[in-house]
């Protein structure tokens, strides 16, 4: 399987086409970075830390004609103009990014009646596990456990809460058939009140080189329930993302996630 990594010069970029060179049954055939970025031109080995004479370039329209599937962890816009040329072409695409408004998820559901894509906020293997696990627990636990969602991520994180963050909470409230965007209380100051049972608390926290933690907190009296993932190298999110490119690979189109290549629906 012939695979395109978006954003190659970035940190995630580079953990990517590390995981890719790696892995025997996938081939690295396209880095892409922006127009006018540094590393355009650069070799992908270089910035992989392995042998690859492969190097950046910007022209993704035609790149990707030559690829199987576009693994994207960039910036909304940039994301679906990759989107674009995927449907253009008729790849497959795996989107790692968040921060999407609705209209730009529209976008992308639109996209999924073309092409196959597989998109999550966050694709780490374990986090996946724990985002199951916290399905379940909302479901035993009920109304009688507050819920608090904590994450924490690197100084550099642009964006909060972080994607897997609210994938937490819209996971536990669909459980407790709640609405998200009603329940949701982000951080707490000053005199606040009484909480509301039927609130759903979310906390961020920012700071260092954190790779990213979650922990989805049921408070319950004399009792508290904490289910914990705490991601220690980005390798993580890639080989979950490679683990979803291959579950794409002569699939039909349609929009999937994390749940569908890991088979926990």
């Amino acid at each position: 399987m012939k695979v395109a990594v978006a954003g190659a010069s970035g940190r995630m970029g580079r953990t990517l086409m590390e995981a890719v060179l790696r892995d025997p049954a996938l081939t690295l055939a396209v880095a892409l970075e922006q127009d006018g970025h540094a590393s355009l031109g650069h070799e992908a080995g270089e910035l992989a830390g392995l042998p690859c004479k492969l190097t950046l370039r910007s022209d993704y329209v035609a790149a990707l004609a030559d690829t199987d599937v576009l693994i994207d962890f960039t910036r909304p816009v940039g994301s679906l103009a990759h989107l674009d040329a995927c449907v253009q072409h008729g790849k497959a695409i795996v989107i790692g990014t968040t921060g999407f408004s609705e209209a730009q998820r529209g976008r992308i559901a639109q996209a999924a009646q073309r092409i196959a894509i597989m998109m999550a906020p966050n694709m780490a293997i374990g986090v996946n596990v724990a985002l199951k696990l916290a399905e379940v627990a909302a479901k035993i636990l009920g109304d009688d456990y507050d819920v608090e969602i904590i994450e924490a991520h690197h100084r550099h994180k642009v964006d909060a809460p972080s994607g897997t963050a609210l994938k937490f909470g819209e996971v536990v409230a669909q459980a407790l058939g709640r609405d998200l965007s009603k329940s949701a209380v982000h951080g707490r100051e000053g005199l606040t009140g009484e909480r509301d049972a039927k609130t759903i608390g979310f906390h961020a926290i920012r700071g260092g080189d954190i790779v990213g933690e979650h922990t989805v907190l049921f408070a319950g009296t004399g009792e508290r329930v904490e289910i914990t993932a705490r991601s220690q190298s980005r390798m993580t999110y890639a080989l979950g993302a490679l683990r979803a490119a291959k579950f794409l690979g002569g699939r039909s189109p349609g929009l999937y996630d994390m749940f569908d290549v890991l088979g926990l629906k």
